[in-house]
């Protein structure tokens, strides 16, 4: 009976530790301003792994998390792929990441990634986070939603966490550029004005267990 007892009381403890693992990783709000990303290594369109690592040598990188069925980040796509051509010649390239798990949107797989970079003329990797583990450090919750990361001597700091611009619908109504403010004060070595603004898009898809 005490043997039994003691079967069950240790169960219960199990539980309950897994209970709060899950509960700290779904609720974990991911990188701050200021806070120093972690390196990490994703498939891209091509078969490639790409890691943040592989940019020591830029000044900066403009991760985004997107999707290709998200009309927000449908709407987004030419403005991400015009932030690469502005940026990217200036130490800043653009570094996009799928996070959405593909059994609940398909059309996110790597395969429709790859049609679609091709059909928009992306030139920048597109990368899967296949395991969703990247996703949740940087604390996005939406697609698109943007960090801006500044290399430095102990790593890339995440200097702007947010949208793009303060107008979705519409790249000609746009009337404040986050991310072109963020970046320009950043190749200025001048202090960012806006650091955190509210992204605006679809929630990321994470299966149910």
């Amino acid at each position: 009976m005490k043997k039994t007892t003691t079967l069950i009381v240790a169960g219960c403890l199990v539980l309950l530790v897994s209970a709060f693992a899950v509960k700290k990783i779904a609720t974990a709000e991911g990188y701050k301003i200021g806070d120093i990303a972690e390196n990490f290594t994703l498939k891209n369109i091509d078969g490639k792994m790409v890691s943040l690592s592989d940019y020591e040598n830029e000044k900066g990188v403009i991760v985004t998390f997107t999707c290709n069925t998200c009309p927000y980040a449908v709407a987004y796509e030419d403005r991400i792929v015009a932030l690469d051509k502005k940026y990217a010649k200036q130490g800043y390239p653009v570094l996009a990441i799928m996070p959405n798990d593909t059994s609940i949107k398909p059309d996110d797989d790597l395969n429709a990634m790859k049609k679609r970079a091709d059909e928009k003329g992306f030139t920048f990797p597109y990368l899967i986070d296949e395991k969703q583990d990247v996703f949740p450090k940087f604390g996005a919750t939406k697609t698109p939603h943007i960090f801006i990361l500044d290399r430095t001597e102990v790593g890339f700091v995440v200097s702007y966490i947010g949208a793009i611009d303060n107008n979705y619908k519409s790249a000609e109504a746009v009337t404040t550029k986050y991310v072109e403010n963020a970046v320009d004060a950043l190749i200025k070595g001048e202090e960012i004005i806006e650091k955190e603004t509210k992204a605006i898009g679809c929630s990321i898809k994470v299966a149910k267990n």
